[in-house]
């Protein structure tokens, strides 16, 4: 008898052991998703917003998120830049907290959101093994970030249909693109999660009436629409003119593609058709995306090397040059910048009455010689 409760005794306590590890192991996991990153508003900025200012019925909801305002001295035109619609896709946001942290709008306003699917950063990637945060350092030490899904997190919106029908175009997508904020343009406000905030976005838009939209993306070496600008028909012209300057000024292996016109939900598509802003979609390469990446960690993410995709470079796989020096957060968050401020110059040239002037951000080459964090403030 005794050893049979001494046999009991011993399986209470290893559960009780098993479950009080998993415990602590959740609460770890649930501060590293769902703790919010620290932003340091700079000089610029004139006001902090949420996204539920412009559609209250996101408030409360895991999908509204911060939207930082930065008012010029001088009236003028207006832009919008939005990174973190894929939040597994990380120089735009991080390009998006550098401009907040640095930027001065001397005429014009800019609004800033630098997490447009905020409840895809409370998620990860099954089967992939992402980190769940990542650290660049600075001078007085390093600033953290949420390493998120590509998609809203299924918690907040679930289940996915075995179809998607988007609206309004009725086009039939995968299930899974209902998470997907790029496949949910222009969005609506009765709609599932997702649905909501890009109507929140398209709304912010259309009250604000933004006349230069940026929508920050990354993409993994073998995806074809890479180190690219996706624009608008309307915004073709400038995207031309901006595409050139890269190229010949800065020395920027950039393309430039046409927004498909029967390809519905993106951004680059919706934000144009369904409002009056000229919308421009930018991509960088990441390595950590490709499913042909070696060790998934933090380092590929910030120094974005990577032993089997530089094999993919020698054999003429990938559709960008990839080699020893790999994809480095400082070069794509540059490319970034870049990408942005010189469509902004080439906008001012076509729409002199309208003219949005931004000083106090360091460009591609800047960026790649300091680092990013020689550009991110110390939190308080």
């Amino acid at each position: 008898m005794e050893t049979k409760t001494f046999f009991i005794l011993r399986k209470v306590i290893i559960v009780l052991a098993i479950g009080f590890i998993a415990a602590l192991a959740s609460v770890s996991f649930i501060r590293d998703l769902t703790e919010v990153e620290p932003i340091v508003p700079g000089p610029g900025v004139t006001e902090v917003k949420m996204l539920s200012d412009w559609f209250p019925r996101l408030a409360g909801t895991a999908g509204d998120t911060r939207v930082f305002v930065l008012r010029g001295k001088e009236e003028g035109g207006s832009a919008l830049i939005f990174g973190a619609t894929h939040p597994n896709e990380v120089s735009g946001p991080i390009m998006s907290v550098v401009m907040i942290e640095n930027a001065i709008v001397e005429k014009g306003t800019l609004f800033i959101i630098p997490f447009a699917n905020n409840s895809g950063l409370t998620a990860t990637q099954p089967g992939e093994g992402y980190p769940s945060r990542y650290h660049i350092q600075t001078e007085w030490g390093e600033r953290w970030f949420r390493f998120g899904a590509r998609a809203t997190n299924p918690l907040h919106q679930w289940p996915d249909p075995d179809v998607y029908t988007h609206f309004p175009s009725g086009q039939l997508l995968a299930g899974v693109d209902m998470r997907n904020l790029n496949r949910c343009f222009p969005g609506r406000p009765n709609g599932l999660l997702t649905e909501r905030i890009a109507y929140g976005i398209t709304t912010l838009i259309r009250q604000e009436e933004i006349d230069v939209t940026f929508d920050l993306h990354e993409a993994e070496p073998m995806f074809p629409v890479i180190n690219t600008i996706v624009a608008h028909q309307r915004a073709m012209q400038i995207g031309v003119m901006a595409n050139i300057m890269l190229s010949e000024m800065e020395n920027m292996l950039i393309g430039l593609e046409l927004s498909p016109e029967r390809l519905h939900g993106f951004s680059h598509r919706e934000l144009g058709d369904h409002t009056n802003t000229l919308v421009f979609l930018a991509e960088t390469c990441n390595p950590i995306q490709d499913p042909m990446r070696s060790r998934t960690d933090e380092a590929m993410i910030l120094l974005g090397k990577c032993d089997f995709l530089v094999k993919g470079g020698q054999l003429g796989i990938l559709y960008v040059p990839f080699d020893e020096r790999g994809s480095p957060l400082e070069d794509r968050v540059g490319r970034m910048s870049s990408t942005v401020l010189e469509i902004l110059d080439n906008y001012n040239y076509f729409y002199p009455d309208r003219q949005i002037w931004i000083s106090g951000m360091p460009r591609w080459d800047e960026l790649r010689e300091k680092g990013v964090g020689y550009f991110l403030r110390q939190p308080d």
